[in-house]
């Protein structure tokens, strides 16, 4: 299966992780779906807390780094923003240039860790981030969006 484009696939991959789907996790994924963007463990918990007052920031950033792992977002560490997180955009492992104005992102399939050959012996990896920042073409030709 791809990766979870709509609430119904992200409330299904929930299920198969063995997630009870409350109303909170239905809203969450909703948020998502509805927002194409960046955001950041704050923004989702001030959306979420318009419709649950009671609902705890610890609650809400647990919930993201969960689906982050279920593969239904992913995470991003913005050297100015801090961690966001974002719907997952494809199916398969690929990596990122994100534009650190506009936030555009482009996907690419190269993997630096391909390259990766004299890793101690004994040195299990579990999993790697990489992604390039910048300019867009965009944003360089623009100056007025800087």
């Amino acid at each position: 299966m791809g990766a979870p484009t709509n609430v119904k696939d992200m409330l299904s991959t929930m299920s198969r992780n063995g997630w009870r789907i409350t109303d909170h996790r239905r809203t969450m994924a909703q948020i998502f779906v509805d927002d194409s963007g960046y955001l950041s463990p704050k923004d989702v918990y001030d959306l979420l807390s318009e419709r649950y007052p009671s609902v705890s920031f610890d609650t809400v950033y647990r919930n993201l780094r969960m689906m982050s792992e279920m593969g239904i977002l992913e995470q991003f560490y913005f050297m100015d923003g801090g961690l966001k997180f974002k719907a997952n955009c494809s199916d398969h492992h690929h990596h990122h240039l994100i534009c650190m104005n506009c936030e555009k992102t482009h996907t690419f399939d190269y993997c630096p860790m391909d390259q990766l050959s004299n890793l101690p012996d004994a040195y299990k990896i579990l999993g790697h981030r990489f992604e390039i920042y910048g300019i867009c073409e965009e944003c360089q030709s623009n100056p007025d969006k800087a």
